[in-house]
């Protein structure tokens, strides 16, 4: 029997994934110390060498220690092999040194996770000028595509779409989403001053003022992007926008700001639990673990 072992957070997405392959929910036990530190204790017995422990790495600097630990005790009780189900990876945004002395931390995360764990599983990776995931994961690593799913959700639910871009990085998505569900797309240039500071040129939207704009992007963090996104479809006189993010990062305060900028409703998949999920990839995953 495969052993699928979880934090938490991810208990729901790990409860549906078990249940649809047929597998054992692993029991981990965790206690915290009066000082703060945590220790662990694999109770669940070990049925197979090969197991998998599944958690969203959102807010990653809270769950490193854990990381280290889960690997080492699952190997302590017999796992030879580790497999890290990660529905969404961090630390992919600084993929190259700017300036003197920077941390090129994308790589020491990689080396880190490579380093406990023998193969990766994840979403969408935000890939930008490094294009392919096996240039910093030296461990076997499958990446799952959401825009199949994304495609069908917005073919059910949206009424006469066109897929929208909010900069040239989301490109590499619009276009496989607009192809699967046989849609027009369009995309913006963005140019960013800082976290929380951009601005938005859009394409000339006349013949698509009777449209709904679905305005797509990997990872919704600040909703700056977004937000100067719905501003550029308002000028252009479109209707609402739906939002649709892979990843819902979502800063304090970005779901709120999306909203009040005009943003008909906002979807994200089940990456990471939140609020706005609407889009269920378990399926996806069902569907890559029952090939491996």
């Amino acid at each position: 029997m495969t052993l699928l072992f979880n934090l938490p957070e991810d208990e729901s997405f790990a409860y549906d994934l078990a249940r649809e392959l047929g597998w054992q929910q692993g029991t981990l036990e965790w206690h915290t110390f009066p000082d703060k530190e945590i220790s662990i204790r694999v109770l669940s017995a070990m049925t197979s060498s090969d197991v998998y422990f599944l958690t969203n790495l959102h807010h990653p600097n809270e769950k490193i220690i854990k990381l280290i630990f889960v690997a080492d005790a699952l190997r302590s009780v017999g796992a030879k092999k580790i497999t890290l189900i990660a529905p969404y990876l961090s630390y992919m945004r600084l993929d190259e040194v700017t300036k003197p002395g920077e941390g090129l931390t994308s790589k020491y995360f990689a080396h880190f996770i490579s380093h406990y764990y023998d193969a990766l599983i994840t979403v969408d990776p935000h890939l930008h000028r490094v294009r392919k995931l096996d240039a910093l994961y030296p461990i076997q690593n499958h990446v799952i595509h959401a825009a199949p799913v994304i495609a069908n959700w917005v073919w059910r639910n949206v009424e006469k779409p066109v897929i929208i871009g909010p900069d040239e990085e989301s490109e590499q998505w619009i276009k496989v989403i607009a192809h699967e569900a046989k849609l027009p797309f369009l995309v913006f240039k963005k140019k960013r001053y800082g976290d929380n500071t951009v601005s938005i040129s859009a394409p000339l939207m006349s013949e698509y003022r009777d449209h709904t704009p679905v305005l797509i992007d990997d990872i919704i963090s600040s909703g700056s992007t977004m937000v100067q996104g719905i501003k550029a479809l308002q000028a252009s006189g479109m209707k609402k926008p739906v939002c649709v993010g892979i990843h819902a990062v979502f800063a304090e305060g970005a779901k709120e700001n999306l909203l009040e900028a005009g943003a008909e409703s906002i979807v994200t998949c089940n990456t990471i639990p939140h609020s706005t999920n609407a889009i269920d990839l378990v399926p996806l995953f069902v569907e890559l673990l029952q090939q491996l």
